[in-house]
């Protein structure tokens, strides 16, 4: 299944181990909003930094239903132990499941791995997953993906206002979008499919800057 996933795929099953335990990855969503997001490798400096500030946007995420589970190629002994140095550096607790992924099966079914940095390799020389975030909806969908290299930290306020977009948007059926550098409380862009009409019915008042480009305040502030 490498590089055949994309926007809009069922995001695979699979088993897993994980430092919380074993679990199906279908059942585990069960309904919710997901993110699946991988990182290099344990005990280094910036894995530590972002795992670090994911436990600490714990409660961000919850407060939108969304699941986290981690993932990289260590096994769980391995997570166990550095989850002590991410809570002492970040002082959070980091209470969402990292799977281990020793064998590099899952990391390879998501086109993970890193096939170019030489510098992210493990002693023997096999590749290391990069930073991949997969965002899925409650029907096991993939709706948004983002990679990045190993040397870049993510920022995990994007990661919620990405969010924040996609929830707003599923919740009124597609009929609004979001602008450039969008906030949640910010104005929202009606979906060009909905006709002036209707959209009076759905928001009231809105302005149009084009024909095309018509701005509504944003409808989950009312």
């Amino acid at each position: 299944m490498t590089g055949t996933l994309r926007l809009g795929s069922t995001v695979p099953d699979f088993a897993a181990s994980t430092n919380k335990g074993d679990f199906q990855f279908h059942d585990y969503i069960n309904g919710s909003w997901a993110i699946l997001f991988s990182h290099p490798d344990d005990f280094t400096p910036v894995c530590t930094t972002e795992l670090g500030e994911a436990a600490r946007q714990q409660g961000e995420f919850d407060k939108r239903g969304v699941k986290l589970i981690g993932l990289s190629a260590n096994d769980i002994d391995s997570h166990d132990r550095w989850i002590k140095d991410i809570t002492d550096v970040s002082k959070a607790n980091v209470t969402f499941p990292i799977i281990g992924d020793k064998d590099r099966k899952i990391a390879t079914t998501f086109d993970m791995l890193d096939q170019l940095d030489e510098t992210n390799k493990d002693v023997k020389g096999l590749p290391l997953t990069v930073r991949s975030v997969f965002v899925i909806n409650p029907n096991k969908q993939i709706v948004t993906i983002i990679t990045y290299p190993a040397s870049v930290g993510r920022n995990f306020d994007e990661i919620l206002r990405v969010i924040d977009s996609l929830q707003l948007s599923a919740s009124l059926q597609g009929k609004v979008t979001t602008p450039v550098n969008w906030r949640k409380g910010d104005d929202v862009i009606i979906a060009p499919p909905v006709k002036d009409e209707e959209a009076k019915q759905l928001f009231g008042n809105f302005r149009a800057e084009k024909p095309y480009l018509r701005f509504t305040p944003d409808p989950s502030k009312k």
